[in-house]
């Protein structure tokens, strides 16, 4: 899925090794984000669809679950530890129980996710504290079998039960807290997010430059409200919580085929697409907002128009999708950043911290790169 390449961007440092040829190596990939990066602004009141709360399968997600309930284990013991030694020594112990019992419900959690999404909100509740009670004397039984758990035996063990299931209702309760901070507030919300994909302007510029073809090459036009109709399709429908980069990359072929039409020789491309990176999963529309921007703030204020890489890469586990584009002194204005903030949290919602966009101003051009991991 490439494209012949045009010249490409200056880039201040030398790319790292890939799995490019040096001739058409994409500029800037790798390089690092300056450290004066342009910074977001506040976030706009948007927000997207909630994502279900039992989404542990994430490794990031499921370390800080582990983290949290290391953190309230070390407490505990400490509020009932009468020394130092007896601390660290009863820590000890709570630690091992803590790591066993929480990846055991980890485990289980993720496996178990389909089924436990269908239920009621009670049920699935008690199932999570069974399921910790469970883990906890699973991972508990060693200690006492090495024979390093106190007595009396019968009061140990319903204490270590009620732990569990204390811990994996409160393991839920941030899970599902973390889910309904995204979800949106009303459908007033949902629709300015589709207004911010899609600009109505382009949809008026779009359908003028097929009208002005029609007679003159019908084919061409045709070809411009084809590509219209893909993007509103994908832009109106519920397209899941994510779909594949070589999707997007389509869709933002089929968005810039547009725009190409409407700017002529203003608008200069250049495509490098690594086929391994399209295997990647990304939130429905990521792409096309940040292609957008380019033409928006890159060739629309300048008189001369201006350049457009959209490169991606494979690289070490991950997928590496820079866009960039010249931007001439003094032309255009900066904009409310909503399309970013929305791309942004997607990403974090799809990925967690594993995903992640940089935005930022480079001499004479500007950078924005996704990185998601394949």
């Amino acid at each position: 899925m490439s494209r012949p390449t045009a010249a490409e961007p200056p880039a201040s440092d030398a790319a790292a090794a890939s799995a490019w040829p040096a001739s058409t190596r994409p500029a800037g990939l790798d390089t690092p984000a300056p450290a004066r990066a342009q910074a977001l602004p506040p976030a706009p009141a948007a927000s997207v669809p909630r994502r279900i709360a039992l989404d542990v399968c994430q490794p990031l997600l499921s370390l800080r679950v582990l983290l949290g309930v290391q953190g309230v284990l070390a407490i505990g013991v400490l509020l009932g530890a009468h020394s130092a030694p007896a601390w660290r020594l009863q820590q000890s112990a709570a630690m091992y129980v803590g790591v066993a019992g929480t990846l055991l419900w980890l485990v289980a959690v993720c496996a178990l996710r389909g089924v436990l999404a269908r239920w009621t909100t009670p049920a699935r509740l008690a199932s999570l504290m069974a399921l910790g009670a469970a883990a906890a004397l699973l991972a508990w039984w060693p200690l006492w079998w090495l024979g390093l758990a106190r007595p009396p035996l019968g009061f140990r063990l319903g204490g270590v039960a009620l732990a569990g299931a204390a811990l994996g209702a409160a393991c839920w309760a941030w899970l599902d807290l973390r889910a309904r901070l995204w979800r949106p507030a009303d459908a007033r919300v949902r629709l300015a997010e589709l207004q911010s994909r899609i600009r109505p302007h382009f949809l008026f510029n779009a359908l003028n430059t097929a009208l002005a073809l029609v007679r003159v090459d019908p084919a061409r036009a045709e070809g411009v409200l084809e590509d219209l109709a893909e993007l509103f399709r994908v832009a109106l429908a519920d397209a899941g919580s994510s779909v594949s980069l070589g999707e997007e990359i389509d869709l933002a072929q089929r968005y810039l085929a547009i725009e190409q039409i409407r700017y002529g020789a203003r608008l200069r491309l250049s495509w490098d697409i690594d086929a391994a990176a399209t295997r990647a999963r990304v939130p429905p529309l990521v792409l096309q907002p940040l292609v957008e921007n380019a033409v928006r703030h890159g060739v629309e204020p300048s008189v001369d128009g201006a350049q457009v890489w959209v490169q991606a890469l494979a690289r070490r586990g991950q997928a590496v999708v820079l866009v960039s584009n010249t931007v001439a002194d003094g032309a255009g204005a900066p904009g409310h950043g909503m399309a970013l903030h929305n791309v942004r949290e997607r990403l974090r919602l799809l990925h967690d911290v594993a995903g992640q966009l940089e935005v930022w101003r480079e001499g004479a051009l500007f950078r924005a790169r996704i990185i998601v991991p394949l």
